[in-house]
């Protein structure tokens, strides 16, 4: 795998995906009722927070948020978008939830190739990824005082886990970059969108909650 050519697609990857993870970062803090900074802040840190914990862990500093002007730009714009126009965006949630989905989907292959150019194994590589896809929207849940949405049963992790093994199997056979991205990105977001549709639940402890 070059190392030029992922770089243009992936960034764009990056950014397309960072602008849906803000936007439903700044919807959770209208609906708490923040001002604008705390619309702003939340839609920063749901869609930069995944990024910056896979660079940080994989010593890519300073990261990319930080060293890259585009990457602050984007989460602003989403922030001033659901700030200004919430009550359109709260109208069509189920599309923003899929727009969520592809976002999860984009971000767990950007972050898994991140991790393989540097020098990360296939297993680390792979959790770095689903880390990338879910680190932004736990933030954002734990800033909102709620409990993360990848501990309420919701698919969410699992399908970010198999988006990003699959990318990594597929740089590792030395596909081009744009198949490895649309196919590990394709898994990930089927099955979140799927698991949205026919309300699949991860398992959770039955009985009661006292031991």
């Amino acid at each position: 795998m070059s190392t030029s050519e992922p770089s243009a697609i992936l960034v764009v990857f990056d950014l397309v995906g960072i602008f849906v993870f803000a936007i439903t970062g700044a919807l959770v803090a209208v609906r708490k009722g923040l001002d604008v900074f705390g619309v702003l802040v939340l839609a920063g840190t749901t869609g930069l927070g995944g990024g910056f914990l896979r660079d940080v862990l994989i010593g890519a500093t300073p990261p990319a948020a930080l060293a890259d002007w585009r990457y602050l730009v984007v989460p602003v714009a989403a922030g001033v978008l659901a700030f200004f126009y919430h009550p359109v965006l709260g109208r069509v949630e189920r599309s923003v939830n899929v727009l969520d989905a592809f976002g999860l989907g984009l971000f767990c292959v950007t972050g898994a190739l991140k991790a393989l150019d540097y020098g990360l194994g296939v297993v680390p590589a792979a959790l770095m990824g689903m880390v990338t896809g879910i680190g932004g929207g736990m933030l954002r849940d734990l800033l909102a005082g709620r409990v993360p949405l990848v501990f309420r049963g919701e698919l969410y992790a699992t399908p970010a886990l198999a988006g990003a093994a699959l990318a990594v199997a597929g740089a590792h056979a030395d596909l081009p970059t744009l198949v490895v991205a649309l196919a590990g990105g394709g898994l990930c977001t089927a099955w979140r969108l799927v698991a949205i549709w026919r309300h699949w639940q991860a398992p959770v402890p039955t009985g009661p909650a006292s031991v």
